[in-house]
Formats: structure tokens, C-alpha cells, sequence
């Protein structure tokens, strides 16, 4: 059956795009307290199924599919405008295809309006009369209103219709830096991504007897298993090294090892393969805030998951990126790397950041460890020695020199050159993830 918490979700689910809702409607409509039903309205936040809009309120909105991350919802121009609604607040769950910024003639603005798109404009009644005629929502810029025969029109086409104080270049500014920030989001994965939900996970309660391990690992072959209580919250894992020996009749709680490492959807792959090798496990149970079991992530799904990354093209681009794509291996040496420090990577001075030398210093390694042994690079400890500042346009000689290497961890130490002398001089500790 069931939990409360799952019905304020289902409830939620089931209601109408666009559909605008309240702790205490949710509360009444589900005899539950208005602490309950907000702690569901914030889960179903965290899920993309409501957005939150300052003035408006909070709506039923489609939850967007991973691949469209670099698309927004009007909901969303909302709120990075700091904005108000005029009119059509039922499309605000609606998804922009692109922006027009209205700079032109009426004639020469719709020849680029359409449906679905945007038209950032002043005060210009007659632009968004057309404008929503098209199809599309209107953003009225520098703090101007419209007429009410125009508000009446977006609420019959379900359009919105917003202004906000900012000017023109501004906003365009703001929601393409908000469509950039979604596109370096967009490649970072998290375990909701990719762990196995709790209706295909196996598990075991604490008061079934160590027989039944034995039952589902003839079932599965899987060694390990979460333990939940009667409401399936999580209360340890069992290994086989946990029942080897014991009698079968004896129940799980009793050989189980209590208070196990768990994770949550929101958590970052990159946590997790960190904390799989750091801790030697090959099962995290992953849980939602009550602790309740919400599905397993093997080291399997990780390692998978690490694979399709590297397979990934790259959207946008962090500074690790750029770091990366910038590393060249030297004609000479293939375990000797090569750089130009650019703009990007300076501070506000003008030198090479300290934030990027440790990034050159550990792809680097990583590079150097691919010649020798294939296994993704997680860092333990990186002592880093910053010589001399390295000013922008400096050409710099990486040259990481592998110190030890085990079946399970790695030490490098690693020297930067430029201009043929020392700038700068690293020891990194690393475990291995083998691919």
C-alpha cells in the first residue's frame, strides 16, 4: 500500500497542467496536516511536476524530459526576470522554442514571431496583439504594462503575457545565461538518472530469516541487499559475508550491519563512484528524505554511466572542459602534456588560477594513467606547490611522472613548466575504478 507521502505525490501527479495549487487546498483535499502536504508540494519541486512563481504561486507544470534541459518554461523566464504576469497564467507550464527581441518594424518582427517562441518588446500594444495572435508569449520589458483588451486575449489563448523592470539587452542577457547554465546541468548525471527504481530492486525486511537470502540470491545471483522495516525505510544492507555460517532459521536483523551509506536521486554520479571506491561497496541503497528504500545503485550502473559520458558530445562548457580540451600531448613523449593558459583560465590579475593548475595538474594524470592502466581516476589528496604566477599566453610543459601504482590506487607526482622553469609542482593520491 501505498505510503501517505506516495498518495500526496500521486495526487499531484494526476492533476491538470497548469492546474494552480496551495498547501491548504492539497491539505483539505487529502485530510492530511498543511506540514505534510508541503513537505509533498516541495518533493514534487525537487521532481520538476510544480514550479514555485513569486506572485502567482505554485502550478502543475509537465515535467521536462532530460534531452530538452536547454529549453525553458515560461514559468521558469518568470523567474529569472524577476517578473509579473498580466494575463494567460495557464501557459505559464508552456515550453519556449526561442526568443525574438523586438527591435524592428511590426511587419519585420512577426516574419520571426511563431508559436511557441517569445517576443521580448516595450511597450508596443499593437506587437503583442500580433505576438499572441502567432502563438506566442509576450515579455514587456522596462516596467511597462498593457492594455486590458490584450490581457483578456493571452488568458483565451492560455499565453502569458508578462513585464518586468529590466531593459531589453538584460533580459536576453539573463535567459541565455540561464539556457547556458541548463546546458552544463544538462551533462551532469545524478543517480536519478540511472539507478534501479525500488519495484525492480531486491530487497529484504529485517525480520525474514536468513533462508530467504539464500532464496533470492539463487533467484538473482546478487550477494547484497538492502533491509527495510515494515514501512520500507531503510535499516541496513546484508552481504554474504554477513550470513556465511550462520544458522539459516536466524533472521537478517540480527546479522545485518546497521546504518548503512545511502544516497538520494539528487545525488552526483560522480559522488557516488568516489565513495563506491573510497568504501569498497558495490550496492548503495538509494532512499528519498524519510529514508524509505527508492531503488539500488550497483557499481554496474556506474561504470555504465561513466562510459556513456565519455561517449556524450559536450554542450556547454565548464572550466573543466576547458581545461581538458586545451591539454595536448606533447610530439615527443606521449606522457608529456602541453597547454596555453587562456583568458578563461586566468584570475582576476591576470595569472593562470590556482582552481585551473590543479586541473591541469590532475587531467594530466588521468592521461598518464590511461597509458599505463585502464580505470577511471578518482583523487584522494592532491598536495599542489604554486612557484611562480604564470602570466595569460604562457606555454606550459606538464610533465606528471607515475611514482607507485597498485591494483586499487595510484601515486603521481606531477611538475609544471614554463618557459623552462619550475612554475609550479603537485603529488596526487588517487584510487582506481576499474572500467
Amino acid at each position: 500500500m501505498a505510503t501517505k507521502h506516495e498518495q500526496l505525490l500521486q495526487y499531484i501527479m494526476s492533476l491538470d497542467i497548469g492546474h494552480k495549487i496551495s498547501v491548504r487546498q492539497i491539505a483539505k483535499a487529502l485530510n492530511v496536516s498543511e506540514g505534510t502536504a508541503y513537505r509533498a508540494i516541495k518533493e514534487a519541486e525537487n521532481q520538476g511536476l510544480v514550479s514555485t512563481i513569486e506572485r502567482v504561486g505554485t502550478i502543475r507544470i509537465e515535467r521536462k524530459k532530460k534531452e530538452n534541459f536547454e529549453r525553458l518554461t515560461f514559468a521558469e523566464v518568470i523567474n529569472i526576470v524577476d517578473g509579473q504576469v498580466l494575463g494567460g497564467r495557464e501557459g505559464l507550464h508552456k515550453t519556449l522554442n526561442k526568443f525574438v527581441i523586438g527591435a524592428m518594424q511590426l511587419d519585420a518582427m512577426m516574419r520571426y514571431t511563431q508559436a511557441d517562441s517569445l517576443l521580448i518588446v516595450g511597450n508596443r500594444v499593437k506587437a503583442h496583439e500580433l505576438a499572441l495572435n502567432e502563438g506566442a508569449a509576450v515579455l514587456i520589458t522596462g516596467g511597462f504594462d498593457t492594455d486590458d483588451h490584450i490581457k483578456r486575449l493571452a488568458d483565451e489563448k492560455k499565453l502569458p503575457i508578462m513585464s518586468t523592470s529590466y531593459d531589453t539587452f538584460t533580459v536576453a542577457a539573463m535567459i541565455n545565461r540561464a539556457i547556458y547554465d541548463q546546458l552544463i546541468k544538462k551533462e551532469i548525471v545524478f543517480v536519478g538518472d540511472i539507478y534501479t527504481p525500488y519495484d525492480q530492486a531486491y530487497y529484504l525486511y529485517g525480520k525474514d530469516k536468513i533462508e530467504r537470502w539464500y532464496k533470492l540470491n539463487e533467484q538473482t545471483t546478487h550477494t547484497r541487499y538492502p533491509i527495510v522495516d515494515e514501512k520500507k525505510r531503510v535499516v541496513g544492507m546484508v552481504t554474504s559475508k554477513d550470513i556465511l555460517g550462520k544458522d539459516r532459521d536466524l533472521l537478517i536483523e540480527k546479522v545485518m550491519t546497521k546504518n548503512p551509506i545511502s544516497v538520494q536521486e539528487k545525488t552526483s554520479l560522480a559522488y557516488v563512484a568516489h565513495m563506491m571506491v573510497w568504501e569498497g561497496i558495490e550496492v548503495v541503497p538509494v532512499v528519498n528524505d524519510s529514508y524509505q528504500l527508492k531503488g539500488v545503485v550497483s557499481r554496474q550502473d556506474v561504470l555504465k554511466a561513466l562510459q556513456q559520458i565519455q561517449r556524450q558530445p559536450q554542450m556547454g562548457e565548464t572550466i573543466d572542459d576547458i581545461v581538458s580540451s586545451s591539454i595536448e600531448v606533447s610530439e615527443d613523449d606521449p606522457t608529456i602534456f602541453q597547454t596555453k593558459v587562456s583568458p578563461q583560465m586566468t584570475n582576476q590579475l591576470g595569472t593562470l588560477s590556482n582552481g585551473v593548475f590543479t586541473a591541469l595538474m590532475t587531467e594530466a594524470s588521468s592521461r598518464l594513467l590511461g597509458h599505463v592502466k585502464k580505470g577511471d581516476l578518482v583523487v584522494e589528496s592532491l598536495t599542489v606547490y604554486f612557484i611562480k604566477p604564470v602570466p595569460i599566453d604562457s606555454e606550459l610543459i606538464i610533465k606528471p611522472k607515475l611514482l607507485e601504482v597498485g591494483r586499487m590506487y595510484a601515486k603521481i607526482d606531477v611538475e609544471v613548466y614554463s618557459e623552462r622553469k619550475l612554475v609550479g609542482k603537485g603529488l596526487l593520491m588517487a584510487q582506481l575504478m576499474d572500467r
